[in-house]
């Protein structure tokens, strides 16, 4: 096995002979492939990488050189191990080497140890993930003849301090770097890379060159190798002129750039979101320019504040290649003690006593044991037990799910083995079947790749598995399959389909792309493709778009769109009420508008006159600060509406609660509020008849008129107080807005809707009266009486009206009189044989009405 230093007592130490060296050095000189030439002049060799992507690459390279049978491929879900292979190329944590977690599953493949080994970006021992693991490579492998370590000048120092034996060898860059600015995505240059920050960015950005370019290629570090090849080969083979990939690329990708344009400058660390580190800038941007060709790298041009931007610092410390050294790596304890789960986890936790070395941040695989030992039968698991605890815990979470989540896999596959056993082929068989389905989407097929990953790590574990040889070729088809089938979704999607633009939220992690334009009439635009429409502070999606692309689309406008919708936001706050209205819904509820746009929604509230307003959940979209500024500004109009419409009625609220008014005019102060301003004589007859000339005198200067047959304020009988009457009144008993008489009307058919009609109209057989008409009849013949006149009916009048003979008569007999001898005679009032209407249940007044009477 490959030999360690500073391990178990039986390792083998590293030969007197054995030269260390650190190849320290930018990208861009060949340092990776002096490792390739080096490996290649050994009798065998192991070269241990950061991503199965470039490990994959370089197995490629060296199988051309020394033959497939002699190169093996171990990387946590692929296995390609021909017997008696010499040349093994790995990610940094599949490294055969002793001690390790995978040392049994390759025992009797490879010699006792290697005549060469390397690790590559070693620099990456600073990651807070899997730094511990590089730390580890660095400080322990050891090849029998030569070692070569690969990374940063800034490894420097910590390399001369930690490994003093170590010869270190600085490499220039072959070529120059440069800065090159801000470039429009139309004028992007060809062979150029866009270096994007999650999925759905790149996704986007390619997606708008296949607009304006004519297609793009796609690289992911979660793509499958056959997938991320078939992608490269378009490049390289020029059938697309740009690449659109993560920061994936910036570890030893090697491809035909000239330019690196950066979409964003921030990046989610699974923690939080911060910008990239200078040397993180570097190595992405050293991609543009291969061997002796000269690169460029920049920003791509947005427009807006929230361009990405770099540094005068930053650009003068690439392009001189200076960057600041490192002063600590991440490590953990390799010597782990086995008596118990609860050793295990305090041996993983021990610090070193180095100060460069500092404890690892800690990781998924030991957080999951952390979780599983909070289980007593598991925290009391001894030796191999807790060995292959252990082991199980360092199951990859591809789907990126959280220890959380991913516990739960982990508690089930080591249940299976724990004691030894073997993971139950009908669990596996189950759900790699379920993954074994080509259709959908790039997300969805891009989630199943990610699934079967978990299955093709567990189908390299010879000790897991009763057959692992079939389930790791079953999780390979699978693999394949998906992978083809993304590739076709990738290409169809980026190059090959000449439909309208699906803009992706380009934005999700602070990172933007192409700049998003409003017109005057709402269309909202990426670039040149307008995706939806901006009504009010609602974007709807182009509804031409595919089903499929509405949510993306509506999640990258609204991401995109804070700018216009603050700005909105704050003329609405300093507009003029008139901006401003009531509107009717089509269920019937009560809205507040804007330009036709509602912004919030009327509910019952505290009284009549005191509405709930409801915020439309489009303004939702806006600041905590902002929405409670517009929302205090929408209920001041509300309110001023409100007594603009309704002061009469305001007033008579006031009284009602006012403590110096006389308890009779309060009362029927509180009770005309509570039925809107208008009330039928007989239902507060016993309130009216108790009122004193004092409080008649004060009901009189507050406009209410004590009519014949209804109390009432005449200015509430104007249109725009009868349609606020309406809807205040809609809104309190949770009803739709009533239909409205006509504006001026003096006369409504019956079939008009009584609960509008009845707000300023009284009902007389299958005829309305407007309310103050009612009473200039009432009076005219009252005063007729009261002069001794024949005829009480002004014949004029309801002439001009035209009410029919019944509509009079039931007028008149409601007024006092009746006929006698074909004339109208005076009759009195006579009391109302029903019950008079009651005040509403639950008023405040209720009780005081019962006194009263």
């Amino acid at each position: 096995m490959l030999a360690l230093r500073g391990g178990h007592a039986n390792i083998a130490s590293m030969s007197g002979d054995s030269l260390v060296r650190a190849i320290l050095g930018p990208t861009n000189t060949g340092k990776t492939y002096l490792a390739i030439e080096r490996l290649c002049g050994h009798s065998s060799g192991v070269i241990g990488f950061p991503l199965r992507l470039l490990a994959r690459e370089v197995y490629d390279r060296v199988c051309k050189i020394k033959g497939e049978n002699n190169v093996a491929l171990i990387t946590g879900e692929e296995r390609i191990v021909p017997k008696g292979a010499r040349y093994v190329l790995c990610t940094a944590e599949s490294m055969p080497v002793v001690g390790g977690r995978d040392d049994r599953a390759h025992e009797a493949v490879f010699p006792k140890d290697f005549a060469f080994a390397a690790i590559d970006e070693a620099q990456l021992g600073i990651d807070p993930e899997r730094g511990h693991v590089f730390t580890d490579r660095m400080l322990r492998a050891r090849g029998r003849e030569e070692t070569l370590i690969l990374g940063s000048d800034t490894l420097k120092p910590l390399v001369r301090q930690l490994l003093p034996e170590a010869e270190i060898v600085s490499r220039p860059r072959f070529s120059t770097l440069r800065y090159a600015g801000s470039v429009k995505l139309s004028r992007l240059p060809p062979r150029s890379a866009i270096v994007a920050f999650s999925a759905e960015q790149v996704y986007a950005l390619a997606e708008m060159l296949r607009r304006f370019k004519g297609g793009a290629a796609v690289v992911m570090g979660a793509l499958s190798p056959s997938t991320r090849n078939a992608q490269v080969d378009m490049f390289q083979r020029g059938e697309v002129d740009y690449l659109v990939a993560t920061d994936a690329i910036g570890m030893g990708l090697n491809m035909d750039v000239t330019h690196v344009a950066f979409a964003g400058l921030s990046k989610f660390d699974g923690r939080r979101d911060r910008r990239l580190t200078i040397s993180e800038m570097a190595q992405i941007a050293g991609r543009a320019g291969r061997h002796q060709k000269d690169g460029s790298f920049g920003t791509l041009g947005l427009g807006g504040d929230a361009a990405p931007e770099f540094s005068d610092e930053e650009i003068e410390a690439i392009e001189d290649h200076r960057f600041r050294p490192l002063d600590f790596l991440y490590w953990r304890n390799n010597e782990l003690d086995y008596t118990d789960v609860t050793s295990l986890i305090a041996s993983l936790e021990c610090k070193s006593e180095n100060p460069l070395l500092r404890p690892a941040p800690l990781a998924i695989d030991l957080a999951v044991l952390k979780l599983l030992a909070e289980d007593p039968a598991i925290a009391t698991r001894r030796g191999s037990a807790a060995r292959r605890l252990w082991s199980v815990c360092g199951l990859p979470d591809f789907r990126k799910v959280g220890p959380m989540h991913h516990a739960r896999m982990v508690r089930r596959l080591y249940s299976y083995i724990g004691e030894g056993g073997h993971v139950p082929h009908e669990w596996f068989a189950a759900e790699v079947a379920r993954l074994d389905n080509v259709q959908g989407d790039i997300e969805v097929l891009a989630d199943r790749l990610a699934g079967i990953r978990s299955w093709a790590y567990i189908a390299q574990r010879s000790d897991w598995l009763a057959d692992p040889q079939r389930w790791a070729e079953r999780t390979r088809q699978v693999e394949a399959r998906l992978s083809d089938a993304l590739h076709e979704r990738l290409t169809q999607r980026f190059v090959d389909r000449r439909t309208a633009v699906l803009v992706r939220d380009i934005g999700a992690r602070g990172a933007d792309a192409l700049p998003v334009t409003v017109a005057a009439d709402g269309e909202v635009s990426v670039g040149p493709e307008p995706i939806g429409h901006l009504a009010g502070f609602d974007f709807r999606v182009d509804p031409n778009a595919r089903l499929a692309d509405k949510r993306m689309l509506l999640a990258a406008a609204e991401r995109r769109l804070g700018d216009e919708l603050d700005r909105r936001a704050r003329t609405l706050i300093e507009a003029d009420d008139d901006w401003f209205g009531l509107a009717v819904e089509e269920n019937g509820g009560l809205a507040v508008t804007w330009e036709g746009h509602v912004l919030a929604r009327l509910a019952p509230g505290r009284a009549l006159l005191e509405p709930a307003l409801r915020t439309s959940r489009a303004l939702d979209r806006l600041s905590v600060q902002r929405r409670a500024a517009l929302r205090a500004r929408l209920e001041s109009w509300l309110d001023r509406s409100i007594q603009r419409q309704l002061g009469p009625l305001k007033a008579l609220s006031r009284t009602a609660a006012d403590p110096n008014a006389t308890a009779g005019v309060r009362a029927l102060a509180a009770m005309l509020v509570d039925a809107g301003g208008v009330i039928p004589r007989r239902a507060v007859a016993a309130q009216i008849a108790a009122l004193n000339k004092a409080d008649r005198y004060v009901l009189g200067r507050m406009k209410v008129r004590l009519g014949a047959l209804d109390i009432h304020i005449p200015a509430l009988l104007k249109p725009g107080a009868q349609h606020w009457r309406a809807a205040l009144l809609a809104v309190r008993t949770n009803q739709p807005m009533p239909v409205l008489p006509a504006a001026g009307a003096a006369v409504l058919s019956g079939d008009a809707d009584p609960r509008g009609a009845e707000l300023a109209f009284r009902r007389f057989g299958a005829t309305w009266l407007r309310l103050d008409l009612v009473e200039r009849l009432a009076a005219h013949a009252h005063q007729v009486r009261g002069n001794g006149g024949d005829d009480p009916v002004d014949r004029e009048l309801v002439t001009s009206l035209g009410l029919d003979e019944e509509a009079i008569g039931r007028l008149m007999k409601e007024v006092g009189f009746e006929t006698r001898d074909g004339a109208w005679k005076w009759r009195g009032r006579r009391p109302d044989r029903r019950p008079a209407a009651s005040p509403s249940a639950g008023h405040a007044f209720a009780e005081l009405a019962k006194l009263k009477k």
